[in-house]
């Protein structure tokens, strides 16, 4: 069989090529870093503390020196004594014991070699040098061991020939001790940075290792784009080009070259459809111009394309007849519709005008409602009452009443906007004077409360579920301006108040008028004292609720909040301008979601 170089062995080939260079790298990488661990091992766990255990020996020995004179000229127990019998009893011993095991690998450690024999039997001379001395000091230490014997002028003269001339025992042994001692420090850190070396050494060569793979592997990859892009990535892209061609319905004006591999296969059934599909295109060209007598071929018995296109012409040369008739047919009906629909038209008009005019009408009663502008002045002669309903009429309204001394105030916020929330208006505030009529009241939240019996009463209807459909959100203020006091009750909606300047908040009971049943709760009255020149805000949702903005989100209680911080010292009509010019430069363009009301009065 003839061998045929397939792009999956062209691939195949490059790709085994960088898989042996990064291999290589690879290992002599795991190689080098496993080397310099075991290395860096010994370094932190043997030569680097032998040589800081050796240092600190040194240091004790030369320690040591001061103390046992300190000793001699010392006769009360003092510090220095002390430290010398901590020295010679326990720090000595434990620095011993520490460094025969780094020299003897006592701990056992894994992989960490001992010290050389040399260095061995050098510090075990040193250990039988430094007995000697401790002897010698414990030697001093015995003759001077009280007040009394310090008054022994020959015994004090004989210790301090032996611990301060040049050539006293305790100088001379000192002295060899510390000699020997460099040397041993000199030959071990000599180790430590032979060790160093070594590990800079392999890191040297695994640098050169990866700069020649760096080198390779980029040159091998290069080499390999190139071959890749000339046998297979161009011959792609330009069978690519033709299929995107022939996706918008360009057909290419040149062949693909034959190959032997699976582009080659490829371009050949390419070839066999371009041919295919410009017979096509020619057939269709003749149908299309009414030819439905041009030849056309289907490429096999199983071209399924073929076979419907010579069907399609059978059945549009006998559409083409159908619809000539029913163009006829059709166009005496569309006649006959376009004159129903034109009558239709026009009591449609007369319709939606008797609509308005009832809706307009609808408006002027809900009006009537209203307390009027002077009334309101008169009773709340510092305050303001931004109204502005969705459509034409309105499913929030305001309220005002006085009984006796007392100012009844209220925002009510209705189910639904429009024609059905006028219409629950117009219930709520006969509701709201009925009650005012017809019983004793004693506070905010007792008002509430009968109110809610009368509505759940009159207009409450329920679902299967027993969801509530009809109802009312409100804030009732009760002013006492003479005792400088007032009763607040709310149904789901707050009362903002500022108090010396400051603000406050009353949240109101989370349940809505026409709501009731037995285990249903009551209302909360909120007793209020306030001052001169404090002021208080009830309001309905749609102010926080309005879209717009720069991103079209909602204006948001917090930020309505803050903005009512900001304005609460300035004059009420002013308040009412800057609130409504807010809430229009946000909304801007978009459509009123909702009644938007406001109320502020001041003390």
């Amino acid at each position: 069989m003839k061998f045929r170089f397939s792009i999956g062995r062209k691939i195949g080939l490059g790709f085994a090529v960088l898989i042996v260079l990064t291999l290589i790298g690879f290992g002599a990488t795991l190689l080098t870093l496993k080397k310099s661990s075991q290395i860096n091992r010994e370094i932190n766990q043997m030569y680097t503390p032998s040589v800081s255990a050796l240092q600190s020996l040194n240091n004790l020995v030369v320690s040591s020196k001061m103390l046992i004179e300190n000793w001699l000229h010392t006769p009360k127990d003092g510090e220095d004594k002390g430290k010398l019998k901590k020295l010679l009893q326990r720090e000595y011993p434990e620095l011993k014991e520490n460094i025969l095991s780094l020299a003897y690998n006592r701990r056992k450690e894994s992989n960490l070699p001992e010290w050389g024999d040399e260095e061995k039997s050098e510090i075990m001379t040193i250990f039988s040098l430094t007995d000697k001395l401790w002897d010698a000091h414990r030697e001093v230490m015995t003759q001077l061991n009280s007040f009394d014997s310090y008054q022994d002028a020959m015994v004090v003269l004989t210790n301090k020939n032996e611990v301060e001339d040049v050539d006293g025992s305790i100088n001379v042994k000192t002295r060899i001790i510390l000699t020997r001692l460099d040397s041993l420090i000199s030959h071990q850190q000599q180790t430590e940075n032979d060790k160093s070396e070594e590990m800079r050494s392999s890191f040297q060569n695994l640098q050169s290792v990866v700069m020649a793979l760096g080198i390779a592997l980029p040159l091998g990859g290069i080499l390999i784009a190139l071959f890749t892009v000339q046998t297979i990535v161009r011959p792609i892209r330009d069978i690519r080009k033709i299929i995107l061609d022939m996706g918008i319905g360009v057909m290419p004006r040149d062949k693909i070259k034959n190959r032997n591999d699976e582009i080659g296969e490829m371009a050949v059934a390419l070839n066999g459809l371009i041919d295919g599909l410009k017979s096509t295109i020619e057939f269709a060209d003749e149908v299309g111009a009414g030819n439905f007598d041009s030849y056309y071929k289907p490429l096999s018995t199983e071209d399924g394309l073929g076979h419907a296109l010579l069907k399609m012409r059978t059945d549009l040369a006998e559409n083409e007849r159908i619809l000539e008739a029913k163009v006829i047919e059709r166009t005496e009906e569309v006649v006959r519709q376009k004159e129903e629909i034109q009558t239709q038209s026009g009591k449609l008009e007369i319709l939606y005008k008797h609509v308005t005019d009832s809706i307009r009408y609808a408006k002027r009663l809900q009006d009537a409602i209203l307390p009027p502008n002077a009334l309101v002045k008169q009773i709340l002669p510092e305050s303001f009452i931004l109204f502005k309903p969705k459509d034409i009429v309105s499913g929030d309204f305001y309220w005002l009443n006085q009984k006796g001394d007392r100012i009844l105030v209220a925002a009510v916020d209705c189910t639904g906007h429009g024609v059905p929330g006028a219409f629950m208006s117009i219930v709520g505030n006969n509701m709201l004077n009925q009650v005012v009529k017809d019983f004793d009241i004693k506070d905010a939240g007792d008002v509430l409360n009968k109110l809610n019996t009368l509505a759940a009463a009159t207009i409450s209807q329920k679902s299967e579920d027993g969801a509530v459909r009809d109802g009312m959100d409100l804030s009732l203020c009760i002013i006492d301006r003479a005792k400088m006091t007032m009763d607040f009750a709310g149904a789901n909606n707050p009362l903002y108040y500022f108090h010396n300047g400051e603000y406050r908040e009353v949240k109101p009971d989370k349940i809505p008028i026409g709501y009731y049943s037995e285990e249903a709760k009551t209302f909360s009255n909120n007793h209020l004292k306030f001052e001169k020149g404090d002021t208080c805000y009830i309001f309905s949702d749609g102010f926080a609720d309005q879209f717009g903005g720069p991103k079209g989100k909602k204006f948001m209680v917090n930020q309505f909040r803050n903005l009512l911080i900001r304005i609460h010292k300035l004059p009420m009509d002013e308040q009412k301008a800057i609130l409504n010019q807010t809430i229009e430069m946000w909304r801007g363009g978009l459509e009123q979601v909702d009644d938007i009301l406001v109320i502020g009065f001041r003390f």
